[in-house]
């Protein structure tokens, strides 16, 4: 490189205009070949590792991240001996079953229903508000006649085994949340795939007799779920109203962002709640986390919150860390 070439590089670098282009992954030269991301599946309860197999065959071939994650969690979704998500879901207070769902792709768009009735997979119904509609959120008669109106059927989703258990109940009518137990459940799913690309969904038949009408976290961007493609995602099960309080998922996203690894960013969160809810040791919160290298963490309220995590490497149900 001569002289004039040279000084004109350096002034170049000095004022920031001359940038090396390169992979924010793999940061590799160009003409050098880029190798392939592995991708991760990571999501909530010992039920998650069904969903990650299902998810990982999409991964594993080069498919999309958000296609991974509503072919997992509609897997969850159509199991009918699952008290806590889709199709025999445990109803509200009045034997009605309504489920609430959301889901985040790479580019940052979003999708959600909440207070859905008949429908047995309001994941991939979410999935059809993000790119059908201006909107993020419909929900109750708005977000069914949408459903219908997109080809989905009419389905009775209170299963004989949700209808025992709700008669039991009704027998006092005693509302008590019961720690790991499938009355606060949610089926969270977030995937990493080749492309380095991150999306996220969860899907809930909410709080066991909860009031009819009642919207847990869920289905709201933030709460139950957050995805940055430049960071990480997170997404998070338990008592919802814990959550939706303090924002936890789009606090862990934050802290990632700030350097925290997903353990820590999940246990930081975990914290917040903890340090703002007197009597939170009567309830379980859970979050997953996973960053954009891939790397997978978890942390919860109590013992017992599981979670499962498919790579190259593994394809495990793990027991989350917890605060007490």
């Amino acid at each position: 490189m001569d002289r004039r070439k040279f000084l004109l590089r350096g002034s170049l670098v000095s004022a920031g205009l001359l940038l090396e282009p390169k992979n924010s992954l793999t940061f590799g030269r160009p003409g050098n070949p880029v190798k392939p991301i592995s991708p991760v599946v990571i999501s909530t309860w010992d039920f998650g590792i069904k969903a990650n197999t299902i998810s990982w065959s999409h991964l594993s071939e080069g498919g999309r991240a958000l296609d991974a994650v509503e072919a997992g969690i509609r897997i969850i979704e159509a199991d009918t001996d699952n008290l806590s998500v889709g199709i025999g879901g445990l109803p509200d207070r009045d034997g009605i079953v309504t489920l609430d769902a959301c889901i985040m792709d790479e580019k940052g768009k979003a999708g959600s229903v909440t207070f859905l009735e008949q429908i047995a997979h309001p994941i991939s119904v979410a999935r059809l508000v993000m790119e059908k509609t201006p909107h993020v959120m419909l929900s109750g008669e708005g977000a069914l006649q949408f459903a219908l109106d997109n080809g989905f059927e009419r389905q009775n989703l209170l299963t004989e085994k949700a209808k025992i258990a709700w008669e039991k109940w009704r027998t006092e009518s005693n509302y008590k949340p019961v720690i790991n137990i499938e009355n606060h459940d949610t089926v969270g799913l977030l995937a990493l795939d080749q492309k380095g690309d991150l999306s996220g969904g969860c899907s809930t038949s909410g709080l066991a007799y909860k009031m009819h009408g009642r919207v847990g976290d869920s289905p709201i961007i933030g709460a139950g779920l957050y995805v940055d493609n430049e960071i990480g995602a997170c997404v998070a099960t338990g008592l919802g109203e814990l959550v939706m309080r303090t924002l936890s998922s789009f606090l862990v996203v934050e802290l990632m962002r700030q350097g925290a690894s997903p353990n820590e960013a999940c246990k930081e969160a975990i914290m917040r709640i903890v340090k703002k809810n007197y009597g939170y040791s009567d309830y379980q919160v859970g979050l997953i986390a996973i960053n954009k290298q891939g790397e997978t963490g978890a942390y919860s309220f109590q013992p017992g919150f599981s979670y499962a995590v498919h790579n190259e490497k593994v394809n495990e149900v793990f027991e989350a860390a917890s605060h007490i």
